[in-house]
C-alpha cells in the first residue's frame, strides 16, 4: 500500500476492500466475450430480477425525486410493522442488510469492543469490526463448515470482559449451512444480556417450511437480539440496496442515532413496500430456487463433486483437491462466460460458490463445469 502523510489508524490501513462478484461487462471486456452470452451466478441475486410490482412503484415515485427521501422511512417501516407484528420503532432501515450489520458494529462495539463471528462467516462481519477498530474473535467452524454455537458462547467471556457483539448467520453465507430453531434458542438463552446478538437472516425467505422458525418471537423475548434481513435476495431488489433490522427500541433507537441520514433512497423505499406485499413473486422465487438447487446438486452427485448442503440460494462446491483448484477452475469458467464466486478469501481455496439461477443459467454452468475442471487440472473429490 502506498504510504500517505495522513494520520491513518493501523486498523484502517489493514482493511482489505470488499470485492463483489465480477460484473458481466467486466468479464466481457477481459475475455472478449459477448455480454449477452455470459451467465452470472456469483452474487446470490434473484434470477427473476425485479418484480413488476416494484417497477410500478418506482415509476410512480420518480416524479418526486427532486426531494430527499423520507429519512424515517415511514411507509416502509409501517409496512414491515404490519407484516411482522411489531411496533414501528422496532424497525431500523439500512442500505441493504450489510448497512445494518455495519451500523450494529458502530453502535454496540465501538470504542474497542469485541466482536465474535464464526469461521467462514460473511466477510462483512470482520470488515465491520475492522472499520471501528474493534477486537475480533473468529471461532473455528464445525467439521461441516457451520457455526459451533457452544464454542461461540464460550468465547463471549475471554477473561477480560464480555464481547460486545456476536454475529450469527442463518443460513450462513458462503457455506449455506443451517442452524435449527432449538440450537439458536438455546444459544440465546445462554448469552449474557450485555452482549448484543445479530441474527443475520438474509436468506430466510428460501427456507423450507420444515426449517422455519419465529425469530420475531425471540426478538420480543430477548432484548439483546437484533434480526437483520434484506430485500436484495428473494425480493429481487439487490441493485436498490434496502434492508432492515428488527429489535427492541433500546437497540433500534440507538442504531437510528448512528446510521447515516437518508440511508435508504426514495425508489428503494417505494419498491420495498410493493415487493413486501407481492406474495406471488416471493413464492415463485422460492419455487425456482428449490428446482435450481435440485438441478445443481443432482448434477454434482452424478459427477462425484463434493458440495455443502445449502439452505440458501447458492451452493458451495469443491473444485479440486489442491489449494489452487478454486482459482484455476474459476478462471476456466470465466473464459467460458460463466461467473461464479471464488471463496479463497474465506479460507476455502479449494471451493467455489455458485448462485442458483434459472434452469437455463444452471444448465449453462453445468455444461461448462466438466471441461473447466478437466482443462484446469482439477479433480473432483
Amino acid at each position: 500500500m502506498t504510504a500517505t502523510p495522513f494520520c491513518i489508524p493501523d486498523y484502517i490501513r489493514s482493511i482489505a476492500p470488499y470485492i463483489g462478484g465480477k460484473p458481466i461487462d467486466e468479464v466481457a471486456r477481459e475475455f472478449g466475450l459477448d455480454p449477452a452470452r455470459i451467465v452470472k451466478l456469483a452474487s446470490n441475486e434473484n434470477p427473476l430480477g425485479v418484480p413488476d410490482s416494484a417497477k410500478r412503484a418506482m415509476a410512480a415515485a420518480m416524479a418526486d425525486l427532486g426531494r430527499y427521501p423520507d429519512d424515517a422511512g415511514f411507509d416502509l417501516r409501517k409496512a414491515l410493522s404490519s407484516k411482522l407484528g411489531v411496533d414501528e420503532d422496532w424497525v431500523v432501515l439500512g442500505a441493504g442488510s450489510s448497512d445494518i450489520l455495519i451500523t450494529a458494529a458502530l453502535t454496540f462495539a465501538g470504542g474497542g469492543g469485541r466482536v465474535i463471528h464464526s469461521q467462514y462467516g460473511f466477510v462483512v462481519y470482520g470488515l465491520a469490526a475492522q472499520k471501528i477498530g474493534a477486537r475480533l474473535t473468529v471461532v473455528p467452524a464445525t467439521a461441516g463448515l457451520g457455526h459451533d454455537l457452544d464454542a461461540m458462547r464460550a468465547a463471549i467471556d475471554d477473561g477480560h470482559g464480555k464481547a460486545a457483539l456476536v454475529y450469527i448467520a442463518n443460513p450462513s453465507n458462503p457455506t449455506g449451512t443451517f442452524l435449527t430453531a432449538s440450537e439458536i434458542e438455546a444459544f440465546l438463552e445462554r448469552v449474557p444480556g450485555e452482549t448484543v446478538v445479530v441474527l443475520d437472516e438474509a436468506y430466510t425467505e428460501y427456507l423450507d417450511d420444515a426449517q422455519r422458525y419465529d425469530a420475531i418471537a425471540w426478538v420480543r423475548r430477548f432484548p439483546n437480539l437484533l434480526v437483520s434481513r434484506t430485500f436484495s435476495k428473494a425480493y429481487g431488489l439487490a441493485g436498490l440496496r434496502v434492508g432492515y433490522g428488527i429489535g427492541q427500541p433500546a437497540l433500534t433507537g440507538l442504531m437510528n442515532r448512528v446510521r447515516a441520514a437518508f440511508n435508504v433512497n426514495a425508489l428503494a423505499q417505494a419498491a420495498a413496500v410493493a415487493a413486501l406485499d407481492d406474495t406471488a413473486f416471493l413464492a415463485e422465487s422460492a419455487r425456482v430456487n428449490r428446482a435450481g438447487y435440485d438441478q445443481l446438486t443432482k448434477a454434482f452427485e452424478a459427477a462425484g463433486i463434493e458440495y455443502v448442503p445449502s439452505a440458501g440460494n447458492f451452493v458451495l462446491f469443491k473444485a479440486g483437491d489442491d489449494a489452487e483448484a478454486g482459482a484455476r477452475v474459476n478462471l476456466a469458467l470465466l473464459r467460458r462466460g460463466v461467473i461464479v464466486r471464488p471463496v479463497a478469501n474465506y479460507g476455502l481455496p479449494r471451493w467455489l460458490r455458485v448462485s442458483i439461477g434459472t434452469e437455463a443459467e444452471n444448465a449453462a454452468f453445468l455444461a461448462a463445469l466438466p471441461d473447466a475442471m478437466r482443462t484446469s487440472g482439477a479433480r473432483a473429490a
